[in-house]
Parts: C-alpha cells; structure tokens; sequence
C-alpha cells in the first residue's frame, strides 16, 4: 500500500536532512532515523529522491524542500499495513538556514531574528510591523494601524485605494527600499520609478511612429499578490521566513471600502468596486508605500519579458510606466493592433494582471498620440490642453495669489509647481522658459 508522506512527518524530515551533518545517502537516512526512532525501509527511497532533486542542502529553501519530501510516496510496511498507519514524529531536529544565492549586493539575513536585528526592532516589534495575522482589515481604532487609507474617485471612473504608512512603518520600508530593492535592477522595459528613467525616457522610444498603441492595467498595485513578492526576495537569495517576513512588513490588507455606489452606477462599475475590494482585503502592494513602487515593477518582470518578446516579433516597440503599456510600430504593427490587444491581455492576465479595455487606445499617426500625457507625434512635446491648464494656473497664481489656485491641497504648492514647469522645459524648452518667467512673477 503507497501513501504521501504526511505534512508535518515531511516537515520534520525537512528540518533533519537541513541539520548540522553531512549532505550525503547514509547521512540523511541517519537523521531521518533519529527523526522518526525508527529505521524506516521507505526513507532510503526518500533520501535518494530528496539527494536527485537538491544535489546541494536547499538552505535557503527549507518550505521547498518539505513541499518536495510530502509529495513522494511511500509504502508501509509488510507488518503494519493497516488503512490508518502513518509514520509518527519522536524528535525534531534544528535546521541550519543560510542565505542562498546573492546575484545582488543585498545584505545578508539569515534568519527573522536577525532580519528584526538589521531593522534596529525587537523580534515582538518586527512581528508587530509585519501583522501577520492581518489585523488591518478589521475595522478598529486608526491609532491601532499602519497605514491611513482613504478611497478616491478616478477621474475615468472607478476608486482608487490610497494607503499611507504611518511614520514607523514608512522608515522600515525605507530601509527595505534604499538597502535591498535599490540593488535589484528592474526590467529594461520598466521606466516608472526607476533611477535614470522617467516619463521622457518612456515616451522618447515611441516618437515618430506609424501607430501607438496604449494599454492600462487594472488595480495594478492592488493586483500584486503577497506570494509574488515574496518570490522578489527569495530570488535575491533570502531564506524562505526571512523572504516571507519582508514581503509581510511591504504588504497590507484592508477593511470593506464602505464605499455605495448612486443609482446612475452602471453593472460594470459594481464589478470593478467589488473587484478592487476583494483584492484589498487579500495581502497586496498598498499604493503609497515608498517600497510599492519598485516591488511592483519587480514583480511585473515576467510581464515584461513576455512583452517584450511578442514587440520584438511584431517588429515593434514595448515600454511600461507603472500601469501604462504602450506599444509602438511601423504598418505592420497597425495591421495587427486589434490582435495585439488580445494576446497582450491573455499574456496580462497570465500573469496575474487585467487589462482595463476602457482605456485601450489605438493613436495612428494621422491623430495625436499621447504616451503617459507626452505627446509623441514627431518629437516630444507636451499637450496643448495641459499647457494651457498650467499657463493659466501660473496666470491665476500671479494675479489672484497662490492660495487661490491650490485646490488639490498640496503641501508645498510651490514646488509642485516648479516639478511641473521643469517637466514642460524638459520636453519643450522654449514652452517652459514662458512658464519659468511667469512662475518668477508670482508673489509667495
């Protein structure tokens, strides 16, 4: 009679084989033995599978390893081959866990004790920050939580979940940020939030085309699952707890939006609310942690391989900025747009990510075509509409006051203000040295 090694006989064996000895057939079967009191006939077989699959200790793969020994099966033995028999746990052994491949100067961490080290916390205070258990998405005193979360309305329809870390929690990420994922460099495609890149860049590469094809990504933060970044970490070569700890202090549940939609709601914009809560409630990247950014480009890197690799077949052109996919190409490419939709969403969805159709745009060269509000036709030059809108908020501001035109609320309006123009010189110098001067003229 054959049976799967049960879970926790698998864990234990898992924890033996990773102990202090050596990686070798007659060693594994000795602490397995240990492990178990007895001398089993069916461990050889697991050992020789076990050495087959991991010829080196899976130091850092300790939950892959016990995964593996609960998927062989075994046979009883002669003299105990009753329906209910199952090997039983007498003692467990103590893993040695290490780092597994650095291919990036990340920090070593071996272990959660010393990952709370690193952070400068108490193994309690790195549980705290981590909230395992997830807390959050119950509804409770704000006091009691790491983030401030508020839904806003999206200017195309639809609700945008914002999650603001709390002080302590936002220094934790931090750190995370500048001394781990810094280090990982994100896909060539990727030019959202990432060092030496911006919108110029990702918009520089689709100038002059004969059709450019915009794609947008639903809830992309909110799509980003608590297994996927954890798969970030563990490909730095972080050990499976720390890999898990790190994603937990970088991820966020959420309670019910509270949110009612008024009668004019139509079908599809119950689904996307509904849809977005539901992905709140499940661990996600929160939109406003200063690590979401760069987790989130990571995380979309087999998008972005499969991607580029479908443009490079059409002869065409692929960048992504955050949630913005374009496109570009020559007439081939505008032959194909219509099917390259298709493909690129069962890729997106493949993937984990949904295409947002609502915002599919097709721009041939006869009409503006826009890349991340740039506009690409023959050179990049900002919208007119939008630089109208900036010249005419410069004007107020000098006219009526800056208080006047800061509807937004923004903390420090001036420099918003000043991001804007420069972003305007960077794309037209001759536009933005207008906007400089009326900017000069206003009385702060």
């Amino acid at each position: 009679m054959k049976t799967k090694v049960p879970e926790r006989v698998a864990e234990a064996l898992a924890s033996a084989f990773l102990a202090h000895g050596a990686w070798t057939r007659d060693a594994l079967a000795e602490r397995g033995r240990v492990t178990l009191a007895e001398d089993a006939r069916w461990m050889r077989g697991v050992v020789d599978r076990v050495l087959a699959t991991f010829p080196e200790p899976p130091r850092a793969r300790f939950s892959a390893l016990a995964r593996f020994i609960a998927s062989v099966s075994i046979a009883a033995p002669r003299e105990r081959r009753a329906p209910r028999w199952r090997p039983k746990v007498a003692r467990w052994l103590e893993p040695e866990i290490a780092m597994g491949v650095r291919r990036w100067d990340v920090p070593a961490i071996a272990t959660p004790g010393d990952l709370a080290r690193w952070l400068g916390l108490s193994p309690a205070e790195c549980d705290w920050f981590a909230d395992g258990r997830g807390l959050e998405r119950l509804r409770r005193p704000e006091a009691l939580d790491h983030y401030r979360r508020r839904w806003v309305a999206k200017r195309r329809g639809g609700f945008r979940l914002l999650e603001a870390p709390k002080a302590r929690t936002k220094a934790v990420q931090q750190r995370i940020l500048r001394e781990i994922l810094d280090r990982v460099p994100a896909h060539d495609a990727a030019h959202g939030f990432v060092r030496g890149r911006s919108v110029r860049t990702h918009a520089a590469l689709h100038v002059g085309r004969a059709v450019v094809v915009r794609l947008d990504l639903e809830d992309f933060f909110l799509s980003i699952s608590a297994a996927r970044v954890a798969g970030v970490f563990r490909a730095a070569g972080y050990p499976d707890d720390v890999a898990w700890s790190l994603t937990l202090l970088c991820t966020n549940v959420a309670p019910p939006s509270g949110l009612v939609l008024g009668r004019d709601a139509t079908h599809d914009d119950v689904a996307r609310l509904r849809r977005a809560e539901m992905r709140a409630r499940t661990r996600h990247l929160p939109q406003g942690a200063p690590t979401s950014p760069a987790l989130a480009n990571l995380c979309a890197r087999g998008l972005d391989v499969r991607l580029t690799a479908l443009a490079t077949k059409l002869g065409a052109v692929y960048t992504r900025y955050a949630d913005d996919m374009t496109f570009s190409g020559d007439r081939r490419l505008a032959r194909s747009s219509s099917r390259l939709e298709a493909w690129a969403s069962a890729i997106a969805s493949d993937e984990g990510f949904t295409v947002n159709h609502r915002k599919s745009r097709v721009m041939r060269a006869g009409v503006r075509q826009l890349v991340t509000g740039v506009v690409v036709n023959t050179r990049l030059n900002v919208a007119r509409d939008a630089y109208d809108r900036l010249e005419a908020t410069l004007h107020n501001c000098r006219r009526l006051g800056p208080g006047s035109q800061n509807r937004d609320g923004h903390p420090d309006f001036r420099a918003h203000l000043v991001g804007r123009v420069a972003h305007v010189k960077s794309l037209h110098p001759a536009r933005g040295e207008k906007l400089a001067a009326l900017l000069e003229q206003i009385a702060w």
